[in-house]
């Protein structure tokens, strides 16, 4: 019985240690925002590479979303003769869901991995050290701009995905499934309020901060050489995943 309590309570307690870690980063990086010097062309650097350099990535992902959400929708409304809510529920899923969700996830791909992946070699090759040694803050020059740049651009970048899904959508949907286009556009314009689309922002803005935030907290743990770097950098990505998935079921529950 005291074995299987150990092996049972062991995961939670580590999940509890690391969340408490990662929670008294923020609260460190946010400090950091309110004292001087504030690093703009950090800042400006990293909004570069975590938003201007993924809007390719985000383009493609939310145009093919909007396109098979389409067609699946169609296969449904199809046997209902309701073809014409298609734009209703592309709409309406990419302003609320798809858009926020997998535009965050392939943000956590592309650049939360790099993040840990750049913050954890300078932990293995003594560059924080330092940094300790110049009197500059870690904390301050390398994870407060990241965190400010994925709040920033969370929300353009899930602006395109779901202006991209919608395109992808309606192309789909009135040029080759040969939906009425006005009635199309007229459900849709009827039936999705501005209230999704600020409902998603809302959701991309806490996904910009998970994304980043643990990309910066698994670099700033990494140990074990170019090894523990890898493993780090794996860890990253899953657990940026789960809890973008998680916080998104807990932010529908409250929002709508």
């Amino acid at each position: 019985m005291d074995r299987v309590l150990s092996l049972i309570g062991a995961p939670i307690l580590n999940l509890a240690l690391e969340s408490g870690r990662i929670f008294l980063l923020l609260i460190d990086s946010i400090l950091w925002i309110f004292r001087p010097p504030f690093r703009w062309k950090l800042l400006i650097k990293q909004m570069e590479f975590i938003g201007a350099n993924s809007i390719s990535v985000i383009i493609l992902t939310g145009t093919f979303t909007g396109m098979v959400f389409a067609f699946q929708s169609y296969i449904g409304f199809h046997k209902f003769g309701a073809e014409y809510m298609v734009g209703t529920v592309v709409g309406l899923g990419m302003a609320r869901e798809l858009g926020p969700v997998l535009s965050a996830i392939m943000v956590a791909a592309r650049a939360g991995s790099a993040i840990t992946a750049e913050i954890g070699t300078m932990k293995v090759t003594e560059q924080i050290d330092a940094l300790h040694s110049l009197a500059v803050d870690p904390v301050q020059y390398l994870v407060t701009p990241r965190i400010l740049a994925g709040l920033l651009v969370m929300p353009l970048l899930n602006s395109i995905a779901v202006f991209c899904g919608v395109v992808g959508g309606y192309f789909v949907g009135v040029k080759i499934l040969d939906i009425n286009r006005t009635l199309y556009l007229q459900y849709m314009y009827q039936y999705v309020d501005l209230s999704d689309l600020y409902n998603g922002m809302i959701k991309s803005v806490v996904f910009g901060l998970i994304l980043t935030l643990v990309g910066c907290y698994k670099g700033m743990a990494v140990s074990g050489g170019a090894e523990g770097v890898g493993r780090s950098t794996t860890e990253s990505v899953v657990l940026s995943c789960i809890l973008i998935l998680v916080f998104d079921y807990i932010l529908t529950a409250f929002m709508f």
